[in-house]
């Protein structure tokens, strides 16, 4: 149902955008927050892929739902494969992915000074810290860049000129593994297989179902987590909330903006 409602309402926005020959004018404040929510909308489509032909389907059926028209379809019956499709097309695009990475994962351990741990992380040592190393269960603060693995910065703490602040067990696996390896002040580059870092779902449009990730990470600093945190570890996730995704871990697991560390509870507010 939900995914119903994200196309009907992209198609909707299509629509109005097609019917102006020279497309939707953005002048007022409202306009352009309107056509960012489109923008918006479409990341959660574009594992899809839907092709222009497939496109004039969909819009099809949007236009005789909204006319009342007799449907050519059952939707009880082809409603649910939509599912199908998105499902099968994930997990064509993280095969593909996985196959790729595998030739990058092994190219990565042939790297001078390159260690690989049971899990499949690859860990390569920049510089060597001189600090102690965090427990799984500590914070950490870090400056990081991610990359594709053809090259594309998708996330950069560095250009933003800033530092990030996070739970170490309320990030990555493939984090959490390797900075517990990293002592203070020093940097190294992950390479992180899919299942380390965000498995067949991927974080579209930004990185797609079995992605391999590359990072460059280096820990600033260390803190302790307070004794309250320590005994009601089990909740720790429920702690921290991103500002820029609007949500809270583990409903995201990455956090462009640093995590704000909440008052503990049991649930995380608003999910």
């Amino acid at each position: 149902m939900r995914t119903l409602v994200i196309l009907a309402t992209v198609l909707i926005l299509a629509t109005a955008v097609n019917a102006a020959a020279d497309g939707p004018k953005l002048e007022t404040e409202e306009q352009k927050t309107l056509y960012a929510l489109g923008l918006t909308i479409n990341r959660s489509l574009s594992p899809l892929n839907l092709s222009p032909s497939e496109l004039e389907l969909v819009e099809a059926g949007l236009a005789d739902g909204s006319l009342h028209k007799t449907p050519k379809v059952d939707l009880e019956t082809y409603g649910p494969k939509i599912k199908q499709i998105q499902e099968a097309r994930a997990a064509a695009v993280a095969a593909a992915e996985k196959k790729s990475g595998q030739v990058f994962v092994d190219q990565a351990t042939r790297e001078p000074g390159a260690t690989k741990t049971a899990s499949g992380l690859i860990r390569i040592p920049i510089t060597p810290g001189t600090g102690a190393s965090p427990k799984a269960t500590d914070t950490v603060t870090v400056k990081y860049e991610g990359r594709l693995i053809d090259g594309t910065v998708f996330d950069s703490s560095r250009q933003r000129g800033e530092s990030a602040t996070v739970p170490l067990n309320g990030v990555i696996k493939c984090w959490t593994e390797a900075l517990e390896l990293v002592k203070v002040g020093g940097k190294s580059r992950l390479v992180c297989p899919a299942d380390l870092a965000y498995g067949d779902q991927g974080w579209p449009p930004l990185i797609k179902p079995g992605a391999t990730l590359v990072y460059e990470v280096e820990l600033l600093g260390i803190s302790q987590p307070s004794a309250r945190t320590t005994s009601q570890s089990a909740q720790a996730s429920s702690w921290y909330y991103c500002n820029d995704a609007k949500a809270y871990y583990p409903y995201v697991r990455e956090c462009r903006s640093g995590w704000l560390r909440v008052v503990p509870q049991t649930a995380a507010p608003g999910q």
